[in-house]
């Protein structure tokens, strides 16, 4: 059973308190809790209100009450809301930071990195609300006039991820109700508190109650409140941003129920370093494409993919930049959880012993704890190993090496390509006519010409191809997912007006 927890916008205290729900604008705590346990230590960080099915119908029926009176908003006033949400957002940055480094282990560059990121989301979309509008049509027949209207879905489920949490869980929310929609926001419960800060922060900001809802549940609950979620007839649309195996599992059901869906998913980022490219650059970038975060970003990068001309000396550049940015010395970076550092060195075992060479890290190397790992890169990768189809999200990269010649571009699209994901990449030249190629030819959402494939910003449409998703986050792309034409058609003689 849920209970009010006073008043609408109260804090909590970790040591003492749950980290509360937000439903109809009331902060909720519950009778069932479970552990947040942090992976700098892994000890329990605090407990976490777990949602029961009922409450988390509750919330649709928050959502779909606030509903009848947000999508009737002013676009001035949702404007005004995510402004000052922003700014909200800026001024509780230390907290922010508190959170997110306690619950993922974040490291302060990451931290940064998303968290400005969700800032510059705020203002963006705040922007580009009136840009989007209906249109005056022109019907065949005569004396008839048109018009298309853009209207609001209704109730958007939103379903976000714990390694970016502020970019990608607020980025979840914000175009729906920037276009009148209200949303039930199910947050991950590795990282809740995260989640809770910013929900708080835009009921401070003067959004009404109902209009964002944010649950969380334990994990074995996962399932039952999902398809109750998905399949209620309030629900309209949903996202989801996470694997690809649970993105084929939410988008099926969506599909069975003929609710339309936005997915972001998983990725195997390409890097392609060719003969001519600044070296230097390239292995600043493809290091911190490929391990920043641990490598726990879906646009990390996971193949270096370098012409046979400049591999020696890229290898030795690589390594000594690896030295230099991440360091042999200190605490190995953290994972969110233990199944992440298993997971990755199951990958490099496979491959090493079947004939796979580390160039860079010790992948038998003993940390503090199960939730650390230091950053490998491996060579001699072949199709018969694991790491080559799988999408490690780790401190894992692979490096390949493409003979110079004329066939250089063909084969080197051909391996970016080989692969069921298309998220992200990167190409690294100094020609800009090859970079267009290279960059024409990548199956991607995204190409980044002398940059790390990691990239997100708010005035940018985002998403993937293949199984890395569909749909687009962000920019105007973005906000046209909330909302549905209509078109209006009348005998203009038939009306007075």
């Amino acid at each position: 059973m849920a209970t009010t927890n006073g008043a609408a916008h109260a804090a909590f205290d970790p040591s003492s308190d749950p980290v509360p729900l937000f439903l109809d604008g009331k902060t909720i705590t519950t009778d069932r809790t479970f552990d947040v346990v942090s992976p700098n230590d892994n000890k329990v960080c605090w407990k976490c209100s777990a949602a029961s099915e009922q409450d988390a119908l509750n919330a649709v029926a928050s959502a779909e009450k606030a509903f009848k009176t947000w999508s009737k908003s002013k676009p001035a006033q949702r404007r005004d809301i995510l402004l000052k949400a922003a700014q909200l957002l800026k001024e509780k940055e230390k907290d922010a930071f508190l959170y997110t480094n306690t619950e993922t282990g974040a490291a302060n560059s990451m931290f940064q990195f998303e968290f400005n990121a969700a800032y510059e989301g705020c203002l963006t979309i705040a922007g580009l609300i009136p840009t989007v509008q209906g249109s005056v049509l022109t019907p065949s027949g005569e004396g008839k006039s048109a018009l298309l209207w853009r209207e609001p879905y209704g109730v958007v489920l939103a379903i976000a991820p714990w390694n970016a949490p502020h970019v990608l869980g607020m980025r979840s929310f914000l175009g729906a109700i920037a276009m009148g929609n209200t949303v039930v926001l199910k947050g991950p419960e590795a990282s809740p508190a995260t989640y809770w800060n910013f929900a708080q922060i835009m009921q401070q900001a003067g959004l009404p109650p109902g209009v964002l809802n944010t649950i969380y549940h334990d994990p074995k609950d996962a399932a039952p409140i999902t398809n109750a979620l998905i399949d209620h007839p309030a629900v309209k649309k949903v996202n989801f941003t996470g694997s690809t195996n649970v993105g084929s599992i939410i988008a099926a059901r969506c599909g069975k129920m003929l609710k339309p869906c936005l997915m972001e998913l998983g990725g195997k980022a390409p890097s392609i370093v060719c003969g001519d490219a600044n070296l230097d650059n390239a292995a600043l970038q493809c290091a911190l494409g490929a391990f920043l975060h641990a490598g726990q970003i879906c646009m990390a990068t996971e193949r270096i993919i370098v012409e046979s001309s400049v591999v020696e000396e890229f290898k030795k550049k690589l390594c000594g930049t690896m030295d230099q940015v991440f360091g042999k010395e200190g605490p190995a970076p953290v994972l969110v959880s233990s199944p992440g550092v298993k997971k990755n060195k199951e990958l490099l075992s496979d491959a090493l012993s079947k004939g796979a060479r580390a160039i860079y890290g010790d992948a038998n190397a003993e940390e503090a704890s199960n939730t650390r790992m230091r950053p490998v890169i491996v060579e001699n990768i072949n199709k018969d190993m694991s790491i080559y189809h799988t999408e490690s999200f780790g401190p894992t990269v692979s490096l390949y090496s493409i003979p110079a010649g004329p066939d250089f571009e063909e084969k080197a699209l051909e391996l970016a390509n080989d692969t069921d994901y298309g998220l992200a990449s990167a190409v690294f030249t100094e020609d800009l006519r090859k970079g267009l190629r290279l960059a024409k030819g990548i199956e991607t959402g995204a190409v980044h010409l002398n940059s790390m494939s990691v990239h997100d910003e708010a005035g940018l449409p985002h998403g993937g191809v293949k199984k890395s998703g569909f749909g687009r986050f962000s920019m105007r792309e973005g906000l046209d997912e909330w909302v549905r034409s209509k078109v209006v058609t009348w005998n203009d003689n038939s009306l007075s007006g």
